[in-house]
């Protein structure tokens, strides 16, 4: 009789403050986006992303400048490392345009099946082979969109479609960082975060407001607090498994639900959370079937947590 395998002290340890981090990234992600739609009352979607961008450079120089700039000057595979750039620079400026007019958890509804698009578009896009049961998961992920989208020509709005078109932008990005998972970290993040800021200096001609000395603190925390947490889901990764991690995801969709009702009044409705439920269980399944398959696992940002 073979016994089960356990995990030794330390190991347990390391998985535990694994979780520990990928919630404590998670939360900061939310809170970066409730202060992004409290700041895009009086800012644009383009000022937002430029002095964002600012922000993160703060906890990306020293970065830089203790590693090098070697690998930042010659990145592998460049014209899928720009295809990347424009998908995450897409991503953040597609889910500020939405926010701007949509309740948090709305928004977050569509981005929480971006891993539901991932598993789709890597058997097209990458021959992996994906069996009756995830597709059936993957058909069900698309039914929680539509009811989520309520397609009807009184209903359907463009910040549902800026949402919708931002979450296939977030997925693309997270299938491109697993064809570049030979990039070191900082040199992807530093990348996409010149592509947002250089697409905010461009989006911000004519739609400039200068900010009191407040308001330009909060749009550096901005930053600040999105590359932060990026860096905790990073570490979190690496302590433990990404299938263990994977489904802490959803936890944004509740502090979205969370920080919506507190800060802005929204509660979702019947459409969303039934939509927002189907997506769950169908993307809860699929890392189920890539654990049970063995199939390696999908890097994970933390839901968002590939974009800063």
């Amino acid at each position: 009789m073979t016994m089960p395998r356990t995990l030794p002290a330390t190991g347990r340890n390391a998985v535990f403050l694994g979780v520990v981090l990928m919630l404590v990234g998670d939360l900061a992600f939310s809170l970066n986006d409730a202060m992004g739609k409290w700041l895009l009352v009086s800012f644009s979607v383009g000022q937002v992303l430029l002095i964002r961008s600012l922000g993160a450079f703060l906890v990306l120089g020293p970065m830089l400048l203790r590693g090098g700039t070697g690998d930042l000057m010659r990145p592998a595979r460049p014209k899928l490392q720009l295809l990347r750039v424009a998908l995450a620079t897409g991503d953040t400026g597609l889910f500020y345009a939405a926010v701007i007019y949509l309740p948090l958890a709305d928004v977050l509804t569509f981005y929480m099946a971006g891993p539901i698009y991932v598993a789709a578009f890597a058997h097209v896009f990458m021959g992996e082979k994906v069996g009756w049961r995830r597709w059936t998961a993957i058909f069900l992920g698309f039914v929680g969109v539509v009811i989520a989208l309520r397609p009807s020509s009184a209903s359907l709005t463009l910040p549902s479609l800026f949402g919708l078109l931002g979450s296939l932008c977030f997925a693309g990005t997270i299938l491109l960082a697993r064809v570049l998972r030979g990039t070191s970290d900082t040199t992807l993040v530093t990348w996409q975060t010149m592509g947002a800021m250089a697409t905010g200096a461009v989006m911000s001609l004519g739609a400039w407001q200068t900010p009191n000395l407040f308001d330009l603190g909060a749009l550096l925390l901005l930053g600040v607090v999105s590359c932060g947490a990026h860096l905790l889901i990073t570490r979190s990764l690496k302590l433990a498994p990404a299938s263990t991690l994977a489904p802490l995801q959803y936890t944004l969709l509740l502090w979205g639900i969370v920080f919506g009702i507190v800060f802005f009044g929204d509660v979702p409705d019947a459409m969303i959370l039934t939509g927002s439920a189907i997506i769950v269980v169908a993307g809860l399944f699929i890392f189920h079937r890539q654990a049970v398959t063995e199939t390696p696992p999908l890097p994970q940002g933390g839901a968002r947590g590939d974009v800063v």
